[in-house]
């Protein structure tokens, strides 16, 4: 039994050995994993990098409008990382659309940074004279 043990080790070694130094000759006969979605698709998705991507992406509206931008070349990287990450998954978990995951993030940012939904601080010593 010890003896078939070992000769199964010692073959999936030296195969494994073998395949691994020899990857250049037969590597380019498999086929491209990037372009399939696999199980663990919805774990990762890259974030857009150019506001045309971003566009692509769902994250632009008729109030929020990216073709501008577009249009006259615009060179940046396009919108906050962090921010669309956040508005991408508010998008997908509670179903919205771009303009209302929009504002349920920046209501998030302004709950966080103490300042109520209607703008106006939270703050019980805040003083306005208007």
């Amino acid at each position: 039994m010890a003896y078939l043990i070992y000769s199964i080790t010692l073959l999936v070694l030296v195969t494994g050995t073998v395949l691994y130094f020899t990857r250049n000759s037969w590597q380019h006969l498999l086929p491209d994993i990037s372009q399939y979605s696999g199980p663990a698709s919805y774990l990762y998705s890259r974030l857009p990098s150019s506001f045309a991507s971003d566009m692509e992406a769902g994250l632009s509206s008729s109030t929020f409008d990216l073709s501008g931008n577009v249009s006259s070349g615009d060179g940046r990287a396009g919108l906050d990382d962090a921010a669309k990450n956040e508005i991408l998954k508010i998008m997908k978990k509670r179903r919205m659309r771009f303009d209302e995951a929009r504002r349920v993030y920046m209501e998030q940012r302004f709950s966080d940074n103490g300042i109520a939904a209607d703008g106006r601080p939270k703050d019980p010593k805040f003083v306005s004279f208007s």
